[in-house]
């Protein structure tokens, strides 16, 4: 069995590959990692029931729905800080203890404001397992090519996971009572609190300094108003106050930007900033995150509501694409060991996802097989990216900082999906506005959602007319946002080129 020496992190010893102990290791680590990214869409189908069951307000719903995610995006940080202060493993066992015990909670509330409580928790627990995988990834695999490997197994768990959430949902539900997509966690949780203290080395900064609570609500307060602004802006457009959300939450982020530069012990230190190669990967990994993500406002609607699927129809149409996923971050690891330079496999991610965003600018309102084979070729690209740009970042940052790095990368994700979604959401329903007549109802110039409604109000010739005019100008939407986003990620793929290879040459 081999032995790993990162028990020590700050230990200069030569790398050793990585043995069975430490790949079965890693399969332990991917099923809460699975099991969180799923707990972002597992509500897609469990809503009526739950709706039928506790009765919850509307403001309540949207709660029930939104509390994981604010939560999850705004402690990332914190708890990346943490476990490199505590330990990475032992805060991955209170995470996952605290996850598992959510989930119990969650499974058998009886209200709305218990449901509500039990999704924060398991935003709370989820904060801690996602920058707590990676950190240990980090010191379990030392040899550069092992560790590319596992961390491109890492990105397509990660980015199939949310996939295979509303489908697990909707499968549960149709055969159990809503409280089985909460179960579903237990037994993960439990395995990872038997073998993680057998399999999973503890690791921390050995030096870590005082922790600087301070910047604790002042992180909060920066990534909270522009995650819940971008998101708002999504569904209901630039009103002021979500705007005004957006700029106090800059305003928290320069004060706490400001606090990491002056302060003794910052929870983020600046220096990681420096490290080689960590600010363009982070920065790529967001742009990234904005093209992934920004096309799932459209192809979730246009399965739905343009096609006519139900939602079950849907997801499971929408799991087709994910099965190219698996292979994009091997094939990318594969590339850069046989000699191809990081930058370009980057650079060629991009392009693909921009490919991606260009067949689906051609799809039409019956295109079926079109959006899917975009959706596909976009996914495959955004992970070729992905797990490339989190080996680099996660290989030029301290050991001892591995959570904070981690934290970093997953806050940039969080905010690039949302950004993209409002960006390119916006782009679409403008479109969509000047593609409906000013004779359609006030409801349906609005929205593709307020075209349905209305045209079920309408005699049968009018609604189907109705109908056509609506699915067309959001095609059309479509069509306009996807040539955005193709645009943008081909930039993106010039830029990565460019970048990367500098910092290959400067490292030479």
């Amino acid at each position: 069995m081999t032995t790993n020496p990162t028990m020590n992190p700050t230990s200069t010893a030569t790398p050793v590959r990585a043995g069975r102990r430490e790949w079965t290791a890693l399969g332990v680590l991917m099923l809460p990692l699975l099991l969180v990214s799923m707990d972002v869409s597992v509500l897609y189908f469990a809503t009526p029931a739950i709706s039928a069951d506790l009765r919850p307000s509307g403001t309540q719903q949207l709660w029930i729905f939104d509390i994981y995610g604010f939560v999850l995006a705004g402690l990332l940080m914190t708890m990346g800080s943490l476990g490199d202060r505590v330990g990475r493993r032992r805060l991955l066992l209170m995470g996952a203890a605290a996850f598992g015990g959510a989930s119990l909670l969650a499974a058998y509330a009886d209200s709305a404001e218990t449901l509500i409580a039990a999704r924060a928790v398991l935003g709370i627990g989820g904060a801690t397992l996602m920058p707590s995988t990676m950190a240990l990834l980090r010191t379990m695999f030392t040899d550069p090519a092992q560790r590319a490997k596992a961390i491109g197994l890492w990105s397509g768990v990660m980015t199939g996971g949310i996939a295979l959430g509303s489908v697990m949902s909707g499968i549960l539900v149709e055969h159990f009572w809503w409280g089985s997509v909460f179960l579903v966690n237990l037994p993960a949780m439990a395995l990872l609190l038997v073998l993680g203290p057998v399999l999973l080395p503890e690791s921390k900064n050995p030096a870590p300094g005082r922790f600087d609570w301070l910047s604790v609500p002042l992180s909060l307060a920066a990534v909270l108003p522009v995650i819940y602004g971008l998101k708002e802006i999504t569904s209901e457009g630039w009103h002021p106050q979500y705007v005004l959300c957006i700029t106090v939450g800059l305003l928290f982020a320069a004060l706490f930007a400001h606090r990491q530069r002056t302060g003794t012990s910052p929870l983020i230190p600046p220096a990681l900033f420096r490290g080689h190669g960590f600010t363009p990967a982070l920065v790529l990994t967001l742009v990234c995150a904005f093209g992934m993500m920004g096309s799932a406002v459209f192809t979730t609607q246009y399965l739905q509501s343009v096609l006519g699927k139900s939602p079950l129809e849907a997801a499971l149409w929408s799991l087709l694409p994910s099965v190219l996923i698996g292979i994009a971050g091997p094939v990318a690891t594969q590339l850069v060991q046989r000699g191809v330079h990081r930058g370009y496999v980057v650079a060629a991610g991009f392009a693909v996802s921009a490919a991606g965003y260009g067949l689906l600018s051609l799809a039409g309102t019956d295109s079926l097989w079109l959006v899917l084979a975009a959706a596909g070729v976009l996914a495959c690209g955004a992970v070729m990216v992905l797990s490339q740009l989190t080996d680099l970042a996660m290989s030029g940052a301290p050991v001892e900082r591995a959570g904070t790095a981690s934290s970093l990368l997953e806050t940039g994700t969080e905010f690039g999906g949302a950004l993209g979604m409002a960006v390119l959401g916006s782009i679409g329903t403008a479109l969509y506005r000047h593609g409906m007549p000013d004779t359609a109802p006030a409801e349906s110039r609005e929205t593709l959602g307020g075209a349905l409604a209305g045209a079920a109000h309408m005699p049968g010739r009018a609604g189907a007319s109705l109908l056509a005019t609506a699915r067309e100008a959001f095609t059309g939407g479509m069509q306009g946002a996807a040539i955005a986003g193709a645009v943008i990620l081909a930039l993106a793929a010039v830029g990565a080129a460019v970048t990367l290879r500098r910092i290959e040459v400067r490292q030479k």
